[in-house]
């Protein structure tokens, strides 16, 4: 029977992850979108793309830690009423994305050829993927700019704005992909700079949202924070970027691994990675939601309503999982086809797709944990059981090329991964102290 409180919950939960549901179904759509196109090119530039997709994924969503850490931090001091604070957390987030997005500019720039060499490209993918890198690496600013704008609108409680942000960003990438990729016929190289373009007016938007149009509504003060200040930011920094790159390093071994698979098998695993990570993304909606209310609910001093909403939270995201993946088991045999029509690739990926399906409720419920506990702020917690799960996925991946596993081999280590972080979310869960004020 639903209670008054379950109502109001759900109401809240709807309001917040239907929005976020489209911004980051979306946001991965910059990739997707590359992908479905750069597929009618061939194999190569396929498997390029794919080395690319890990590398970029590496280096910038290892810096999520601009939107997971500014949400709870918005969000809590939004809770308890202080509007200024909040700001500052704000203008501590762009200063970060300024310095380390063009910090990973540069680095990607000057070290483009051994990072390819380290995803085990061989001499058909050397010169389209370190052309594909270079250009799309000048998006680095622009991609953390927009990555902290998504965490600050999400501690404000307003996942609709992020939402338009991201839809306007993908419009000038669908845009501009056959433009320059056919029309121009710049082919990989063309599709890096549609992706660049798009990104760079997506952080202008942000900009421009946040240190004008609505500053003064969000109680934004347009000046430069001490280095004082940003030492807690700096602190959640390094814990979620460790936990991060634990996450990303062991999705770019597999990539890696597949890639010494061979090129068949890693143009299979760039498709239904995509597919993977899109219906990732559309559960993550649910941990938006999560970060937003509990961390809402410890900054106004009520841990039992922050209970409440996550035992909410975790239901609804089982249930969502359940559903996607029953729904693409029925699109199985059409969803690979948007992406190549190469009859070689697409039976390596029906080979695979099952992983795809049947992981569906276990990431959902992975993914609302991942959540709860960053509006908590435990992001040590969360540092450390990532690590674990890591370790656990990288024991089956190193051994899929000795033991001649092949890709299926690539993606029970991926299983490997899921399972580990959800028996140790679990764990944690059960501690009483995990929501309360005090840490």
């Amino acid at each position: 029977m639903r209670t008054p409180t379950s109502v109001r919950l759900d109401r809240d939960i709807v309001r917040l992850a239907l929005p976020a549901l489209g911004a980051l179904a979306a946001d991965p759509l910059v990739s997707m979108v590359d992908t479905i196109f750069v597929g009618r090119l061939g194999i190569v530039p396929l498997a390029a793309l794919g080395v690319n997709t890990s590398i970029f994924a590496m280096a910038f969503v290892a810096f999520n830690f601009l939107a997971y850490g500014t949400t709870p931090l918005v969000a809590r001091a939004v809770g308890r009423e202080d509007r200024v604070g909040a700001g500052d957390v704000v203008m501590q987030a762009f200063l970060l994305a300024a310095v380390v997005g063009g910090v990973a500019t540069l680095l990607l720039e000057l070290l483009a050829v051994p990072i390819v060499n380290l995803m085990g490209a061989g001499p058909e993918l050397q010169e389209p993927a370190l052309s594909y890198l270079r250009i799309r690496a000048l998006a680095g600013p622009a991609v953390l700019f927009v990555t902290a704008g998504h965490g600050a609108f999400r501690g404000y409680q307003d996942t609709r704005t992020p939402l338009l942000v991201t839809l306007g960003l993908n419009l000038i990438n669908v845009v501009l992909d056959p433009l320059f990729i056919f029309g121009f016929g710049w082919g990989l190289e063309g599709a890096a700079l549609a992706t660049l373009i798009a990104q760079w007016v997506g952080a202008a938007w942000f900009l421009r949202l946040l240190l004008g149009s609505r500053r003064r509504e969000l109680g934004i003060r347009r000046r430069l924070p001490a280095l004082a200040e940003l030492r807690p930011f700096l602190r959640i920094g390094g814990e979620l970027v460790f936990r991060t790159l634990a996450l990303i390093g062991t999705l770019t071994l597999a990539t890696a691994v597949a890639t010494r698979v061979g090129t068949l098998q890693v143009a299979a695993h760039q498709v239904a990675t995509q597919i993977w990570l899109l219906l990732a993304m559309v559960v993550d909606s649910l941990a938006v939601a999560a970060q937003a209310m509990v961390a809402g609910y410890r900054g106004a001093g009520d841990p039992v309503m922050a209970r409440r909403a996550s035992n909410r939270l975790l239901g609804w995201g089982l249930l969502s999982g359940c559903g996607l993946g029953g729904l693409f088991f029925l699109l199985a045999p059409v969803l690979p086809r948007l992406f190549t029509d190469e009859a070689a690739v697409l039976e390596a990926v029906a080979g695979i797709f099952p992983f795809i399906v049947f992981m569906q409720p276990l990431n959902a419920i992975v993914f609302v944990w991942d959540g709860v506990f960053m509006g908590a702020e435990r992001f040590r917690f969360l540092a450390g059981q990532m690590a674990f799960a890591a370790a656990c996925a990288a024991a089956v991946l190193v051994l899929v090329l000795p033991m001649g596993w092949g890709l299926s081999g690539v993606w029970w280590g991926i299983v490997a991964l899921m399972a580990a972080r959800a028996a140790t979310l679990a764990v944690g869960y059960q501690n009483p102290r995990l929501l309360s004020i005090h840490m």
